[in-house]
């Protein structure tokens, strides 16, 4: 893991809400509501964090639309419902620990970071972390840490964690997440193939073990293991 501060800042411009800003980040919470997002945390969260900031520059207009948008290193992010449905299985608490893998433009991590107590991300793209960094430090969350390094493998020296958050797909859930969950701990992931509909599995770490249940089919970009990449 490689932690450390924003190499690119946010110009705190962007921070900035015009009429126009906050009629369209009103037409998403609606939209959001009509998809299935209702937990009201969850909704101020999203509220709190301006998209457009997590957007790339040429996506920027389209930042309150709820839609999956193009970000940096030639990833996507992910559309916003899809993010407020998966934090509602996830069903995090003010006191609670989550590990967020797949930063991603680390717009997540910032939602959960208005609920929990402390969110860690971890990211395989060096880009997306600076920009992540920069995003999250003008937002002055101060209780969310990004590393650069393989999501796959979790982040063991932080571990254990109560919710874990991963945005992106594999065959299996890694043996290493499952073993940094928390007792009654949650964690939720799309499991399946690459280029498949996938299944998103929520598990719980009970005493007897791992207890698995499917909430329903998704498409999600593989997680790709492997070493980090400066990008």
């Amino acid at each position: 893991m490689i932690r450390g501060l924003p190499t690119r800042p946010i110009d705190p411009a962007i921070l900035a809400m015009d009429e126009h800003d906050r009629v369209r980040l009103a037409r998403l919470v609606l939209s959001l509501r009509s998809r299935g997002v209702f937990d009201p945390a969850i909704l101020s969260a999203i509220e709190q964090c301006p998209r457009k900031i997590f957007a790339a520059a040429e996506d920027r207009i389209r930042a309150f639309d709820d839609r999956p948008l193009a970000i940096e290193c030639g990833q996507t992010a992910t559309a916003s419902s899809t993010i407020g449905r998966i934090l509602q299985h996830l069903k995090i608490g003010p006191d609670q620990r989550v590990l967020d893998i797949g930063t991603g433009s680390g717009f997540a991590a910032a939602v959960m970071a208005r609920i929990a107590r402390q969110v860690f991300t971890v990211e395989r793209y060096r880009g997306l972390v600076d920009l992540a960094l920069g995003r999250f430090m003008a937002l002055r969350l101060g209780n969310l840490e990004a590393a650069f390094g393989d999501g796959l493998e979790g982040w063991a020296d932080q571990a254990p964690f109560d919710r874990i958050h991963v945005a992106g797909s594999a065959p299996r859930i890694p043996d290493a997440l499952l073993s940094q969950l928390a007792p009654e701990g949650v964690l939720v992931m799309p499991v399946g193939e690459p280029g498949t509909v996938q299944q998103l599995q929520r598990v719980v770490r009970r005493r007897d073990g791992f207890h698995a249940e499917v909430l329903g089919a998704v498409r999600f970009v593989p997680l790709v293991p492997g070493r980090a990449l400066v990008m």
